[in-house]
């Protein structure tokens, strides 16, 4: 009995027919063509409408007209579209000549290499948006990261209302009073300042009542007598180290955050940005330009001398500061070079007694720029964009250079409500606002590995 004839047609056909034209006599390339380009598919693209196009044929129009909706129907698509896996792989096997000398045709062209470059690196830019497929995804990781970002707002807020009725006091900081003018009171409150140590002669001082006037007054050798009676060596020192800078001002130098934003109001304003966006630049500007006052305790801070991590507390190790040693400069370099925003954390770390919830608001700060730069470098280096990196490093010194001598310039201008908005919103909401990048940075990469 004989083979029916159509079989031997099907096989003719594949074996010597155009990759142009059909495998079968059902099936034919034009049930599988673009209705942009008019030709096989390649790469396919399904849209929410149900329209597939070449994904280059997609991006082309998305270059051109910058619009995120379907070339035929116009209606708008959802997230960011993605190739027709099982489509693909079908027109693959049923046409392989004709979508091998699409590629070919694709890759010589450079225009379409650069559509689809901008088009891939706009999707990597979308927030990923779970699949509507369920109502498990959206709500993995959300319930929970809402409600930490919810608490940490509430917490901001608290703080942020808390040192804006008390903004009204800034002025009368003793780093704004000339020490002559000193009450007893104020002369106790300079002491105990100096560490947990100072409390011991409290009484001593109160009963003498010691103003600003007979402070300035006394000598070691008066300290160590009766009614002071300060027998500890060290303590001595750092009583009468301090009163030497006091001397030398003429008002208190300042010894915490709130004191230093008082004296030096577009400086803290300043390295509090410089924290987010350039941490080795703003690390520099405290070497060159304000070496003695805050990067000295900085570096010992951060690095500190194994004779100098006693029992001591952070002031009192900070009051008399020498040169670093090379062993510090050589600890410094390494986590300036590699872990900037780690400096920031110890240096926070240290001031927890002093400043409870704002070192910690700093310190988890730090811990997010320290991911969100991982993810910076993580990125580059996946699309092989190293050499590009000293290009990007003087756009953005000469961009934050600029910023800054703007700044300057209108400083003047800026009323101080205006600034303290700023200082706050930086200190207090940045945190947040990064928590919520590192969340998104993180599912973002999720949909690239899937």
């Amino acid at each position: 009995m004989e083979e029916p004839p159509h079989n031997d047609l099907n096989t003719m056909t594949h074996e010597n027919g155009d990759p142009l034209q059909s495998t079968s006599p059902q099936i034919s390339v034009s049930e599988f063509s673009c209705h942009c380009c008019y030709d096989i598919l390649v790469n396919p693209t399904t849209l929410n409408c149900g329209h597939s196009f070449c994904r280059h044929c997609l991006a082309l129009w998305w270059a051109s007209s910058k619009k995120t909706e379907c070339p035929e129907c116009r209606e708008k698509w959802e997230g960011f579209p993605k190739v027709n896996i099982l489509l693909r792989d079908a027109i693959e096997k049923l046409f392989p000549d004709a979508i091998k000398k699409r590629h070919e045709d694709i890759h010589l062209n450079n225009d379409i290499v650069q559509s689809l470059a901008a088009f891939q690196k706009y999707g990597h830019d979308q927030v990923p948006l779970a699949p509507n497929t369920g109502r498990a995804n959206p709500q993995r990781g959300g319930g929970f990261f809402s409600g930490v970002l919810t608490a940490l707002t509430g917490v901001a807020v608290v703080l942020l209302v808390y040192h804006w009725s008390s903004r009204e006091s800034e002025h009368d900081l003793l780093v704004h009073k000339a020490v002559a003018k000193w009450t007893a009171e104020e002369v106790v409150l300079w002491l105990e300042q100096l560490g947990p140590w100072a409390s011991l002669y409290r009484d001593r001082f109160l009963a003498e009542r010691v103003n600003g006037r007979l402070l300035l007054t006394l000598t070691e050798e008066e300290f160590s007598r009766a009614p002071y009676t300060i027998e500890n060596s060290s303590h001595r020192r750092a009583i009468l180290l301090e009163l030497e800078r006091v001397k030398a001002l003429g008002v208190k130098p300042p010894q915490n955050l709130w004191e230093y934003k008082a004296v030096n109001p577009g400086r803290s304003l300043f390295l509090l940005y410089a924290l987010k966006s350039s941490p080795r630049l703003g690390l520099l500007y405290l070497y060159l330009f304000d070496y003695t006052d805050t990067f000295l305790p900085f570096i010992h801070t951060i690095c500190p001398l194994q004779e100098d991590s006693s029992g001591e507390d952070i002031i009192t190790r900070l009051l008399d500061l020498r040169e670093p040693t090379w062993k510090q400069w050589r600890e410094f370099l390494v986590k300036y070079s590699f872990l900037p925003y780690q400096l920031i954390a110890e240096f926070a770390w240290d001031w927890l007694e002093v400043h409870y919830w704002t070192s910690r608001f700093l310190i988890v700060n730090a811990m997010l720029l320290s991911v969100l730069e991982l993810f910076s470098f993580w990125r580059i280096w996946s699309r092989s964009e190293l050499k590009t990196v000293p290009q990007r490093m003087w756009n953005h010194f000469w961009k934050v250079s600029t910023q800054g001598l703007f700044v300057a310039m209108f400083w003047p201008l800026i009323p101080q409500f205006v600034c303290n908005c700023l200082f706050y919103w930086a200190l207090y909401f940045n945190p947040i606002i990064n928590i919520d990048l590192v969340v998104k940075e993180v599912r973002r990469l999720e949909t690239q590995v899937l």
